[in-house]
């Protein structure tokens, strides 16, 4: 069975709650067990936590969930780019699948609440990748 990582954003966590649920569910639909997961403050602070969880033997793949809401300045698009940047990096240098299950940035509130399936993208990105890097 296929152990999955997750790193959810407490930050927006009315929308975070439910991607993380879709994604657990949809987890287990794929044949995969949500093995660990890792609460941080907000996307930007997902880089630590994904590295902690990919260098644990037993977890196959990370999975981020996160939400990145537009404000008044472009510090969603700062927060976004670079998270996003260094988890891709992680992947990298872990060997690992580490999935995008963050929306956003440029994006208002309704918006992010009709982008919640994200996180099942991510889990079944997640779950991909590892079936088809097997044997490689």
């Amino acid at each position: 069975m296929i152990k999955l990582g997750f790193v959810v954003a407490e930050f927006n966590r009315d929308i975070t709650h439910q991607m993380e649920i879709l994604g657990r569910e949809h987890a287990e639909f794929l044949g995969a067990e949500v093995a660990r997961t890792i609460m941080v403050p907000g996307v930007y602070d997902m880089p630590l936590a994904v590295k902690r969880l990919a260098e644990r033997g037993e977890i196959d793949a990370v999975v981020t969930i996160g939400c990145v809401i537009q404000g008044e300045t472009g510090h969603d698009e700062i927060v976004a780019q670079q998270a996003s940047r260094k988890i891709m990096d992680l992947a990298l240098e872990f060997d690992k699948p580490v999935t995008l299950g963050i929306s956003g940035p440029k994006m208002s509130r309704p918006d992010a609440h009709s982008r919640i399936d994200y996180s099942k993208r991510a889990v079944e990105a997640a779950v991909k990748m590892v079936r088809r890097l097997e044997g490689v």
